[in-house]
């Protein structure tokens, strides 16, 4: 019995109206890049498991999809390790490589890699699949496109301005309004952390501040409790809970709660010098918010730190996110190297499109007309006429064998091709064609300049 064919959970088939959806976001995010002066680069899809590993927290690790070694991966794993179920060391043994988890770090190891051969600031954009062991879900899959754009070699602000418009500009041109940039700095969560005297439990405390959308003050107060954050700190941190106010009022407060941290001070002053530059250069119709709960993954982010939603209403995680790492080459040697970057989620930015029905109806491009075949002879003429259509840029076909006439129209119906060529015997003596208009019905006998004019 033949087995019925199946692709693994996390991942999609995508059929030619899908692939075109696609491509037509990532052209345009593509332009925009060229556009702010980024040059594309492509790393491998596996790297070794050592540039991977450790880069992304315990939980990032734990969803990196490993690469059993080939031939006998099991020959390195003697039977005390067998025994103890170290799965951790078992795993250094059988496995050396690993699928990109993002292509960031693989990005930091190419700038270490070939610092001889690029000139700082280096603007790179990266358009290629990451895969990640996550549980699927709406919006979230296991093998999945990333749209990355970084520079490395400067510690300006002034890129964490060209990015904001960059987002700004990408979301006009796909017609996508009303999308909210968050922005927070990672220096102010290290400065609130320090002033309610948690600063050796910042991960915690930031990774559960996080999740304050999702569960709850009561939930994140819980959480901090467990991962051993004292009441009177979090009594302390109680003001972030309902952290309201136009963008202003909220830097006077963090002002206040950080006047004792001078680490806390400069991410205020970051950020102001960003919000007040965006002010003097006004977005288009995307919405720019400071959201001090905001921290993502803070294991490289030193800075700014941006996540992008999607328009109210829309059920969706981020749609785009990204940060400065000042010093993310550094885990390969390259040490005191500026960088920042952001990150288009074209998966969910295509679900978004699809649920607002912003995607053009021409944005997959269709044959525009099919020649019936009749026959050698009559084909032969067809694919001459068809060589001259497809250099003036137009979508021709010839159906490929000399089928029943209902046949070959049912498929240009199948497939809304807009106009049907007959060409017999007669219009092969007269050097014309018999065109079908396939909405109309209606039929003309026209000369080949006439044809053309037509399909233009």
């Amino acid at each position: 019995m033949a087995q019925k064919p199946s692709i693994p959970k996390g991942t999609r088939d995508f059929s030619p109206v899908e692939v075109a959806k696609r491509s037509y976001i990532m052209n345009i995010i593509k332009e925009q890049f060229q556009l702010f002066g980024f040059h594309p680069i492509e790393t491998p899809s596996f790297e070794n498991s050592e540039t991977l590993m450790g880069k992304y927290g315990e939980e990032g690790d734990r969803l990196i999809f490993k690469i059993l070694n080939s031939g006998d991966y099991l020959s390195k794993v003697n039977d005390t390790l067998y025994a103890g179920k170290e799965s951790v060391k078992i795993t250094s043994k059988i496995s050396e490589k690993a699928l990109r988890y993002d292509l960031t770090v693989p990005f930091a190891r190419y700038v270490v890699q070939h610092q001889n051969d690029i000139y700082f600031p280096f603007k790179r954009y990266q358009i290629q699949p990451v895969w990640r062991a996550d549980r699927p879900q709406k919006g979230r899959f296991r093998e999945f496109y990333q749209c990355d754009a970084d520079v490395v070699g400067s510690k300006s602000l002034w890129q964490e301005v060209d990015f904001i418009q960059l987002y700004d500009r990408v979301f006009s041109k796909l017609g996508l309004d009303g999308v909210t940039i968050k922005m927070n700095n990672r220096k102010i969560l290290s400065g609130i952390a320090e002033v309610i005297g948690a600063s050796d439990k910042l991960i915690d405390f930031t990774v559960a501040l996080d999740k304050l959308d999702k569960i709850g003050e009561d939930g994140v107060k819980k959480e901090m409790l467990v991962k051993g954050i004292s009441k009177v700190a979090i009594d302390k941190v109680k003001p972030l809970f309902n952290f309201t106010g136009t963008t202003s009022e909220k830097i006077d407060k963090l002002k206040e709660l950080l006047v004792s941290s001078e680490e806390g001070m400069k991410g205020v002053a970051e950020l102001e010098f960003i919000l007040n530059t965006i002010a003097e250069v006004p977005l288009g119709k995307t919405f720019l918010d400071l959201d001090v709960t905001l921290a993502r993954g803070l294991n490289y982010y030193t800075g700014a730190i941006f996540e992008v939603s999607a328009p109210e209403g829309i059920k969706m995680g981020s749609i785009g996110g990204g940060g400065r790492y000042d010093d993310l080459t550094g885990i390969f040697g390259l040490k005191d190297v500026g960088g920042v970057g952001i990150s288009f989620g074209l998966d969910r930015i295509y679900l978004v499109l699809e649920e607002l029905g912003l995607f053009p109806e021409t944005v997959a491009p269709s044959t525009k007309v099919l020649f019936i075949n009749f026959g050698e002879k009559e084909a032969l003429y067809c694919l001459k006429t068809i060589n001259e259509l497809r250099e003036l840029g137009v979508i021709a076909e010839l159906y490929p064998d000399n089928a029943k006439m209902n046949k070959q129209m049912k498929y240009a119906n199948n497939r809304k091709i807009p106009f049907v060529i007959l060409a017999g015997e007669m219009e092969i003596e007269k050097k014309n064609y018999t065109v079908k208009n396939m909405q109309t019905g209606s039929q003309e006998n026209i000369s080949l300049e006439e044809l053309k004019a037509l399909l233009k």
